[in-house]
């Protein structure tokens, strides 16, 4: 199953939370509160989201967390990315050069996988943490994925 993990889940959330919170600066323990997670687990994703620029830390009595840039200006992809998951429809769309297929030369599904594969990152790459803040349309077009077809495949 192709699924986002909680790491990336809860990290999505807090600059979700970030981003629609009016103060601006607000703690770790704040976020967990609200979110209702373990204040350990959200500490570990902030200081991957620090560390790769999508958020800052402010110090002092009053300190907390707070968007490094707007809203708008911040992906998915970046947050997912920040948080060390890649994410691959199939195992063998890496660009780690250990990972060798038994079944590449007779595989009839990678060229399918890497077209669906762009297409998610594309999707991730596009949508913006302003984007699921004040989502009131659908993200993706249904009807684009419903009516997708593999390069090739023709029912017809």
């Amino acid at each position: 199953m192709f699924k986002l993990s909680k790491k990336v889940e809860y990290a999505i959330l807090a600059v979700q939370y970030m981003a629609m919170n009016s103060k601006g600066i607000v703690s770790a323990k704040e976020i967990a509160e609200h979110l209702n997670i373990s204040f350990e687990f959200l500490s570990k994703a902030l200081q991957k989201l620090m560390k790769n620029g999508i958020i800052e830390s402010k110090q002092g009595i009053k300190g907390g967390y707070v968007l490094s840039r707007p809203a708008e200006l911040i992906s998915l992809a970046d947050i997912i990315n920040a948080q060390s998951n890649e994410i691959r429809v199939v195992d063998c769309l890496t660009d780690d050069s250990d990972c060798v297929c038994v079944r590449e030369e007779d595989c009839t599904l990678r060229s399918p996988m890497q077209n669906i594969q762009q297409r998610i990152n594309s999707i991730l790459k596009s949508t913006s943490l302003a984007d699921i803040c004040s989502s009131k349309k659908p993200l993706i077009d249904a009807n684009e994925i419903l009516n997708y077809k593999f390069e090739g495949n023709s029912d017809e």
